[in-house]
């Protein structure tokens, strides 16, 4: 049986991982529809932070990167809006559902779920001015989560209500309320009630949280067969395939890829130095490796000596090392 494909794919924004040499390795597999960047800092990016210049790195596809932004004053992102507006890409998201307790102590992320309504309005129009002023054809969108744990339908769906009427285009869901984190079952009945909320008006939704396989993507359509899209995170670290797999699932019953992970690990290390700096190697080679060693017959042992590597040319000898022992390993045909 094969399954028709009518919705987006999209890389989620993702600490330390959604930038330019992740992009690349997942574009080699002809890639996500959309690339949500990793968060953006308002204040920094207005005071020219030394490091800002490497979050806001449109390769290799501007064309279909959207700008995540986060902030706990309205006022700084929408200026820092209109320095986005600057660059090519396809959208501007506005960061409601980050749950990190430093990023909600801060009154950024989810805690704008949980400000007066009017103020949250109050940024989502700034930031739609910055935008429109731009006069650029750019979307507003905003990933949000259930709420606290105490939301209700009706907190749920007139913050909703507030977003679209404010001039918001798009709004990714995170089913889960800010304590579950990423515990407990995802409520994708709301994204579907969502869709159906907004049936006919112009307004993408997306679903958000635990698709990691065909069997969960499946899961995602049978409860929310009106979504406009889907977004992946961790596991199109593990598998960057991921996407061109369930993609082909359109034309193909069981499609599969062979895949040199020797080679495509050196790929993503080489794209790393070209586009971050020295100071984030270790960071952004450690997360990758913790999801993509789980491709591995030894899992555990190359996550550990790869992560404990010293600096880039210790962790390219390590995996040479790890192919010499287990050489099986290197090439395989993966599936769904």
């Amino acid at each position: 049986m094969m399954y028709i494909f009518f919705m987006k794919l999209i890389c989620a924004p993702m600490a330390t991982l959604s930038h330019p040499a992740f992009r690349f390795l997942i574009e080699k597999f002809a890639g996500c529809d959309e690339y949500f960047t990793e968060m953006i800092n308002a204040p920094s990016l207005i005071n020219a932070g030394p490091f800002e210049k490497f979050y806001v790195e449109t390769v290799p596809v501007p064309e279909k990167l959207v700008f995540q932004l986060t902030g706990k004053n309205a006022e700084s992102m929408a200026i820092a809006s209109e320095i986005l507006c600057e660059k090519e890409c396809k959208g501007i998201d506005l960061n409601m559902g980050c749950s990190a307790p430093e990023i909600e102590r801060s009154g950024a992320g989810i805690s704008w779920m949980l400000k007066p309504l009017e103020e949250t309005e109050n940024l989502v129009r700034l930031v739609k001015k910055s935008i429109e002023n731009s006069g650029k054809d750019i979307r507003l969108s905003a990933k949000i989560r259930l709420g606290s744990e105490n939301f209700t339908d009706e907190s749920f769906f007139s913050f909703c209500d507030m977003l679209v009427s404010s001039g918001v285009q798009a709004i990714t869901v995170h089913p889960r309320t800010k304590k579950e984190k990423y515990r407990d079952k995802p409520k994708y009945i709301y994204v579907q009630k969502l869709c159906e909320r907004f049936k006919n008006e112009n307004i993408e939704i997306f679903a958000n949280g635990d698709v990691k396989d065909f069997s969960s993507y499946k899961e995602v359509l049978k409860i929310c067969p009106s979504v406009s899209g889907v977004m992946i995170g961790r596991a199109l670290v593990q598998k960057p395939w991921l996407c061109s797999l369930l993609k082909r699932t359109e034309s193909e019953e069981n499609p599969s890829i062979e895949i040199d992970f020797l080679s495509l690990a050196l790929d993503f290390i080489d794209d790393v130095k070209r586009f971050q700096p020295p100071e984030f190697y270790k960071t952004r080679l450690q997360r990758f490796f913790s999801y993509f060693c789980d491709n591995f017959s030894f899992a555990h042992y190359a996550r550990t000596s790869l992560l404990n590597a010293k600096s880039i040319e210790e962790t390219c000898q390590r995996l040479y090392e790890y192919f010499e022992k287990v050489p099986e390993d290197r090439i395989k045909r993966v599936g769904l």
